[in-house]
This record gives C-alpha cells, structure tokens and sequence, in this order.
C-alpha cells in the first residue's frame, strides 16, 4: 500500500467458562478419551489456531445510496480440538443469524457476540460441544458503510455515491466477520448484488451475471487464489469500466490476461494513459521473477476518495484517482508518480499477494520489496524518471526518522493495534528497500535476483517470514551464516550507522581507517553503542580513473587498503551511494573529497550532501558550512543534486536566522544561486520540455517564492493566481490559466497575498469542483494561508462534508509552519480535537500528533503536546508512538537551535 494490547491467549486458563451444555456434552463422552474444550478470553492479539478457515462465500446486496448495506458470510471452518465457541473478527456488524453446520449437513443455530469491539473481536457460541472437524459457519448480518475510508466505505463524486473497500491492515472485519489476519489465506468467492443500471467489480472475473426480480442485478466472480482477508476487494456504482489493451502471453505466462481500468462515471476515457503503461510492467516484473502474473485479470481503480496511496489488492488495484486520471495538461508530477506507484502495486502482485507475511512484524516483506522493485522497474521502463536517485532520496529521508530514538525497528515486534496501523511508514519502506538494495550490490545483483526466484516459487500462495528470505539469499549467494547476521542486524534494530573513515598515509600506503557506531542527532538521549554488518563500499581516485572496493564491517572497528591509489588520495566513503549508512571523515579529507565532486556520480553526489547536512543535524558543521556545500552542488544539472540541501537551508531560514541581516544573507545565497536557474525555465510550460524541468520549476518555485519569498518569484506567480481566480461567465474559476506544474504554488501566493477574497473564491469552487489535480492544487493553495482569521476558516472548512476525509490533513496543517500561525492553530486543534477524531477515526491516529505539531521548535511546545495526548492515548490507536516521534523531533530542534550561531550565516 499508504485499535490495544495484544496478548497470545491460547490455552491460558483464566476463568471457568463451560456452559451447562457443553458441560453435559462432556459427562456423557466420561468413559471415553477426556478433550476439554478451549477455556480462554477474548484475544486481542492473535487469533488461536484451533479455529482456522479454509474458504469463504461472501454474498453482498449493496447500494451505494442507502446508508448501509447487508451480506452473509458462509466460512469453513477446521476446527482442530473440541469446542463450544470459536473467535473471530467483526466490528460495527449487526448479526441477524448464525448457523453452524457439520460435514453431513445438519444446521444448528449458533450465537454471535462482539466481545471486545474496539479490537473488533467477536465470540460465536455453538450451544454445545463440537468435535474435531470441518464445520460450515454462515452468518447473516447488515452494517453501515464507514464513513472513514476503512472496509466498505461510501465516496461521492459530483454528488454521485460510490462503494469500495480498503481492507489493509485490519479493516476486513468492518465490511464482513471473517479470521482477519494474514496467516488466515484461504480462497474467497464472492457475490455482490447491485441496483440495475450499477456495476460491481472485484478481485476476480465475473462468471455470472443475473437479473433478479426486485430490479437488483447480481454478480458472481471467480473463487479468488489463497488471500489473506486484507486483500479482498470489490466496488460497486455507476462506474466506467474501460477495457484496455490485453496484457500479451510471454514465456512466464502462456495466455493473454485482460486489463480494465474503473472509474466515476464519465471519467473512464482519462484512464487511457495508465493502461497503456501497464502491459510493459506487468512483463517486465514477470521477467524478473521467472514468474508469469499469477491472478485472473488486471483491474486498476480511480477511488475519489482512497486513505493510502494505493492498494494492491490481487486483480482489483485501487488507487487515489488523481494517479489515474490523466490528462495532457496534469502536473508532471503526477504523470511520473502515476507510473511509479503502478509499478510498486503490481509488484505487489508476487511480494505481498503471490507471497503474504504471516504477521504484521514482517509487512516490510510487502512495502520494502515493492518500493525496491519499484526503482528497479521505473529504471528500466523510463530511465529519464532516474529512479536510482529516487531511491537515495527515499533512503536519506528514512534516515531522518531512524535517527530517533523512538524510530522503529523494520521488523517490529507488534504488540497492539496501533503498532499495526503506524507500521506503514519510511522504515518500513524506504529503509527496507534500501536495506535491500545495500545487500543486493552486495551479493550481485543476479545472485540476488536467483534467491528471490527461489523464495517466490517456495512460497507461492502460502506464507513466508524475514528469516524464511534471508535463508534463500544466503543460500543462493553461498555467504552463509555471516550474511544472514549482517542482514538480520538491519531488520531487526533502529537507527542508523555512522561510519567513520580516515585516511593513514604513515607507511606509504593509503590505508583507510573505519570506525562505526550508531548516527545520533544533537540533542539525543540514544546510545550509540550499536553494531551492524555493513557492506561498506568506497570509491577512491587510482592511476588517473577510479577503483571501488567492499568489506563487510561487522566488528566495530576495521582497515582497507586502497589498491593502486596514492597517498594522499580522495575517496567516497559510500561508493554510488548504495549503503544505507552515514559517513564522516576529518576535514582534510573531506575538502579532497569536495575538490573530486565533479568526478563523483549523481548518486554519490546525494551521498555527500547527505554528510553534510547529517553533520549539521549532529552540530558539527554551522550554517556557513551547509551554504557552501549548497555552492558545490547548486550548479549540477541534475535537479535532484542541484536542490539536495534546500531542505537544510530551510531549517536554517526558518529557525536560526533572527535579524533582517541574516534573513537577507540568506536570500542573496539563494537568489544568486537559483533564480537565475528559475527564469532561464520561465514559468510557463515549454512545449516538448522535459518533465524533469516541469518538477525543477516547481521545486524552484516554491522554495523561492513561498519560503524565501523573493518578490519577483511572487509577483510572477501571483499573475498566475489572478488570471486563475479570475472567474468565468459561468461563475467557475478559470484554473486552467495557471500552468498546471505550479497551480498549488500560484494559488498559495494568491491567498497570502489577495487574502479573503481568494480564500472565498477557492471554498467556493472546491464545493463543486471534482478534478482530482484541482482539487489538490486548491486545497494546498488555501492551506497555506497565513492571516489568522482566514487560516480558522479553512481549518473549519476541513470539518464540512465538501472536503473528503483523505484531504483533510491538506488544510489542518495550515500554516503550522509560522509563529503566530503555529499557535492560532494549536488553538483551533485543541478545542476541535473531538470533531476531527470524529472524521478521521483511529486510522490517521498517529499522524494527529505531528499533523499540529510538526516543526515546532521549543521545549514549551514538546511539553504541552505531551500534556495534551497523554491523557488520550487509549482513544485513537497508533498516537503513542506519533507523540513519541513528534516530541523528540521537537526537542532535537531545539537543541540544534540552541547550539547554532546564527551570525555563521554572515560569513
């Protein structure tokens, strides 16, 4: 893809719970072998294993204009040891029958309980004891559609109401009462009766298509293969259905599988672009499995409103609909991510589906390997896209997390529902991929590729672990146990390592010192006692090119001769930047380095920024030192090395400089360096540019024009903002006028410039627009308002039905990042704190802490943050560990802030 204490409870006795019929059950079974039934409590953890299913029938009647909707669940059931009850899953569910019938056919009523609903945990009672064996459960039962984009959930789209589903992680037992949890994979037939004139898609293909009398049509698909109840799916409305171009039979797969798009009514012709691209990726994964795809059809929906990303649920891939929804004028952005995040969710098709975890400490078995795939993929298929740089992005933005001492480990140990929900985070996927990609360079990438081969087709619609992985790649790369401990040390403890390297010339040969320990930010309580098995990889100049060279540091201290090199010679500590470490060195080989930066790759040119701004997150570089880096690299005609250390001038700008001289110092930097950059773009489309000058311009854009506030950058993106609020006959703002790549920029230039009259324009049009690419560039211009009254205005606008639950966090973060808007916005957040748990529910729960608080930079705003949650903790899952987080980047900020010198930036 984007709930309390777990407990094992089998067979912990805690109270005597026989009932009087299965007592007697009991006595008359006296003369034979005694079983005694199960005699537990509700588990709130994992379900236990004497129950398990092994196929479902799930049969819905929905109509996407009612408030609820009804189904029955008919579940087979092994039951492995004589019991009266057995635990699963449901929650908000209203149970109007149950039945429970043996292998011959004989059907006794049974009792539905919930037991522990916040878990969503219920008890069905049999009214005896029943034997070891197979049983058939059906349970009737109707339930409203959430509200909150979890299960089967209702969305609108140009007033129109739609059905679908997000099951991921725990949200199955919303929609129906199953064993919601992914060791359960068993087939699933479903059935799904619509209104006539509506249509209904699911995982599979459709078998058969009935008229029934009451003006309802019902469909039946396909049994599905094993799944977990996470990736069950279906939808159902007045969708498109579009047929695409069928994917082509090759030597994984000996038959063409057939593609769709779905989307709202009338949007089905803006799916052509994203099922054209499809084919190409789908081929391209099989060929790197040796695995042809292995479901029944590809399905890829436009959700109008969708809580991650996108999902990969097998045959139905569900996704945000501005991914789909393309056009010749969307943003560039969203072209390239369109692609990339079809790669990840197809990927997803043999990581995840093909293959599933069996608990939810290993979901980075899923999200690492599809984002590493990913980059794999998007660098094959579009080169130009330079998804090796992504990946490096997408590391050092992890490694901003895994400094924490709260972070998580990637193999988290998961000890209640929270922990599940806040599992889908950096760690699990930028971390993990690069965890991936550090050990793919180190046993080679064909050797790699083999031990993947291997543990898909051991492991095909079964489950399989972290140890189960790094097994086949021990195996296939023949490094044995010293691998797997080197692997093992990645997953399973936080943070980062810090490598230190110092060339030693004494004796004539460059020999290279390494040192590692863990990377900890000024300011942390962490220990930095931590080893690791890292693949340490350097490139250093020799004989007029470049050699490269690898050991596996796995002890704390270690040596590397550097073959053909000479004393003293410059080096990459981090060769291509493929470890996922940190570097620091003494200056003077940091300044040889500094000279060689034009002999380094792009990739290690990310590497080296990274150092320099890791060193002045720990306060061992000051403000001047991070300007003239961003000198060294500004030039690069690679936009992402060219903007690699604004985030760290950012912090600079917004938190260090204090007077109008320092604030100027930093605007003639970056002016000086970037706007000359800015204008030769222009700020208009070019026809036939490249896309990555359309993202350059943008990020250029905003930096200068929002952060900086440079008045030319301003002025000319505020004309783009009143030709596009300028209304039209028809009363409609023309937001076509501004160039599509800096609409949101445009129009948050607007708001803060023009002020009400722009803010009542964008609420006005948002209440009736429904372009997804719109709608984003809207909602992110209005959010950064940064008048105090107009900022409560669209803070309460995020409350109002107009606004779709999944862009709510696009307008109550507004203006957090700015003094007196950080408390106008504390104010507002905690006296409507109850509203927007309302709407959002336990799913954004972790998120709530840095939603307000992110970027706050003082220890009175980490104290009262603390004040404000800890009371609330056990109301919305997952909000321990966003305060956890959230208050030490408070505090890490603050130390950092104390430490600096502002006048640095004066020199």
């Amino acid at each position: 893809m984007v709930c309390c204490g777990f407990a094992a409870t089998e067979g912990r006795p805690v109270h005597h719970r026989l009932r009087p019929l299965a007592f007697a059950a009991l006595a008359a079974c006296a003369s034979g072998a005694f079983a005694a039934t199960p005699n537990d409590v509700p588990p709130l953890g994992k379900l236990p294993r004497w129950a398990v299913p092994q196929d479902y029938a799930l049969d819905f009647r929905v109509d996407p204009r009612q408030t609820t909707y009804t189904g029955t669940a008919t579940i087979t059931v092994d039951l492995k040891q004589p019991a009266d009850h057995l635990w699963l899953h449901g929650r908000d569910l209203d149970v109007s029958k149950a039945t429970i019938a043996d292998a011959a056919g004989e059907s006794h009523p049974a009792q539905y309980r919930a037991v522990a609903e916040q878990e969503g945990v219920a008890e069905v009672g049999f009214g005896r004891v029943l034997e070891p064996g197979r049983y058939t459960l059906t349970i009737a039962f109707s339930a409203p559609f959430n509200t909150r984009l979890e299960g089967l959930y209702k969305v609108s789209h140009k007033g129109v109401p739609y059905a679908v589903t997000q099951m991921e992680p725990i949200s199955a037992r919303y929609a129906f009462p199953g064993f919601d949890e992914p060791s359960f994979k068993t087939p699933f037939k479903l059935s799904v009766s619509v209104p006539q004139g509506q249509a209904a898609v699911a995982n599979t293909l459709p078998v058969k298509e009935q008229k029934l009398a009451d003006g309802w049509t019902r469909y039946e698909f396909a049994p599905t293969r094993p799944l977990p109840t996470y990736l069950v799916a279906f939808a159902a409305g007045p969708w498109d259905v579009v047929k695409g171009p069928d994917i082509p039979a090759t030597p994984w797969r000996d038959h063409a599988t057939p593609l769709y798009g779905v989307a709202a009514q009338g949007e089905g012709r803006r799916l052509e672009r994203a099922l054209a691209q499809t084919p190409a990726i789908v081929t391209a994964l099989e060929d790197y499995f040796g695995y042809g795809y292995p479901f029944d059809k590809v399905a890829l929906v436009a959700a109008p409103d969708f809580s991650a990303g996108a999902m990969e649920n097998p045959g139905l891939v569900t996704f945000r609909d501005w991914l789909l929804l393309l056009d010749p004028n969307s943003p560039a952005y969203y072209v390239r991510a369109s692609f990339n995040v079809s790669a990840h969710e197809l990927a997803h098709q043999w990581f995840g589906d093909t293959v599933t975890m069996p608990w939810w400490n290993d979901i980075w078995l899923n999200e690492a390997f599809a984002t590493w795939m990913q980059g794999k993929i998007t660098q094959q298929l579009r080169p130009s896209y330079r998804a090796d740089l992504d990946r490096i992005e997408g590391a050092q933005y992890a490694m901003g997390n895994d400094s924490l001492v709260s972070a998580r480990r990637i193999r988290q140990p998961i000890e209640n529902n929270g922990d599940i929900e806040t599992a889908f985070d950096g760690i699990t996927y930028q971390k993990g991929a690069a965890v991936l990609g550090m050990f793919e360079r180190y046993v080679g990438a064909d050797v790699f590729q083999q031990g993947i081969r291997a543990y898909v087709r051991e492991h095909a619609f079964g489950n399989a672990t972290a140890d189960d992985l790094i097994a086949a790649l021990a195996k296939a790369s023949g490094k044995g146990e010293r691998f797997e401990r080197a692997m093992k040390s990645f997953l399973d403890q936080s943070g980062v390592p810090l490598v230190r390297t110092e060339l030693d010339c004494d004796h004539g040969k460059p020999v290279l010192q390494l040192k590692q320990s863990r990377y900890l930010p000024l300011g942390s309580r962490g220990e930095t006692d931590r080893l690791w098995g890292v693949p340490v990889c350097v490139r250093y100049g020799a004989g007029g090119g470049t050699q490269t060279q690898c050991e596996l540091l796995d002890r704390r201290e270690g040596r590397m001769t550097l073959a053909g090199a000479q004393c003293p010679a410059w080096y990459m500590p981090n060769a291509d930047a493929a470890g996922y470490y940190r570097f620091s060195m003494p200056q003077a080989d940091f300044d040889r380095l500094t000279v060689a930066i034009g002999r380094l790759s792009d990739r290690e040119q990310l590497a080296y920024a990274d150092a320099v701004d890791a060193a002045f997150r720990r306060g061992d570089l000051d403000a001047a030192a991070v300007l003239a880096a961003m000198r060294t690299l500004a030039g690069s005609k690679t936009r992402q090395v060219a903007t690699a250390l604004i985030p760290a001038v950012t912090w600079i700008w917004r938190y260090e400089a204090r007077n109008d001289a320092e604030r100027k110092r930093l605007a003639e930097v970056t002016r000086e360096l970037y706007l000359p950059r800015l204008q030769a773009l222009g700020y208009e489309r070019r026809a036939g540019e490249a896309d990555d000058d359309a993202l350059l311009r943008g990020s250029l854009a905003s930096f200068l024009g929002l952060e900086v506030k440079l008045p030319e950058v301003r002025q000319a993106l505020l004309a783009q903002a009143d030709k596009a609020l300028r209304p039209k006959a028809d009363g409609r703002l023309d937001l076509t006028a501004a160039n599509p790549d800096l609409l949101g920029t445009s129009l948050a230039v607007g708001v803060q410039e023009r002020g009400k009259p722009a803010v009542d324009a964008l609420l006005a049009e948002l209440a009736r627009n429904s372009e997804p690419a719109q709608r984003n560039a809207m909602l992110g211009g209005v959010g950064a308002a940064t008048d105090a009254a107009q900022a409560t205005r669209v803070r309460d606008f995020a409350l109002d039905p107009k606004v779709k639950v999944g862009e709510m966090a696009m307008l109550l973060g507004s203006s957090r990042d700015k003094g007196a808007g950080r408390e106008s916005l504390w104010t507002w957040f905690t006296a409507h704190y109850d509203a927007v748990v309302a709407r959002t529910d336990s799913f954004a729960g972790g998120e709530l802490p840095a939603l307000i608080a992110r970027g706050g930079c003082s220890q009175a705003e980490a104290d009262r943050l603390q004040a404000f949650f800890q009371p609330r903790l056990d109301e919305i899952t997952g909000a321990a560990r966003g305060l956890a987080q959230t208050r030490e980047q408070i505090e890490l900020c603050t130390a950092l802030r104390a430490k600096q010198d502002p006048a640095a930036i004066l020199r």
